[in-house]
């Protein structure tokens, strides 16, 4: 039974992962006429090119690498079982599970409460949202098998 929800959880955390860096993550509108629909690659895309290198590489590590190292490791603890390196990465990595969520949550309150801009969520954010919590109940099910 647990492989079986295995089977199905790691799918679904990998599409939600790819999902929720592709679509927009956030509705900007600034005085009223304009909006922005930036998605968590855009973003990062974006303080590259304005020349926040270190913000670009923090948000990037923190928000697109991270999360793609720990379902890599699910995905590798699920295939190894107990005794692989999947699961020896996943303990060193779960301690760290709502990080990269909490940075795009901080993102949508900065925006919200500058006053500068009206930010309402889209669907990227509750696909990475998703993503993260199948990624979660993926590694409990991988420890516990």
């Amino acid at each position: 039974m647990r492989r079986l929800v295995l089977s199905l959880l790691l799918p679904s955390a990998t599409v939600s992962f790819v999902l929720g860096l592709t679509l927009p993550l956030m509705e900007l509108e600034r005085l009223f006429f304009l909006t922005d629909r930036p998605s968590l690659v855009e973003i990062v895309n974006g303080l590259w090119r304005d020349g926040e290198a270190g913000l670009a590489v923090l948000v990037g590590g923190l928000s697109i690498a991270f999360p793609a190292a720990k379902i890599l490791a699910l995905h590798v603890a699920a295939v190894a079982g107990r005794s692989g390196l999947g699961l020896a990465l996943m303990n060193a990595l779960g301690r760290w599970s709502m990080m990269d969520v909490m940075l795009v949550a901080l993102v949508v309150f900065a925006a919200k409460t500058s006053g500068l801009a009206a930010a309402a969520t889209l669907p990227g954010l509750w696909c990475y949202g998703a993503a993260t919590l199948l990624t979660a109940c993926g590694a409990w099910l991988a420890h516990r098998g």
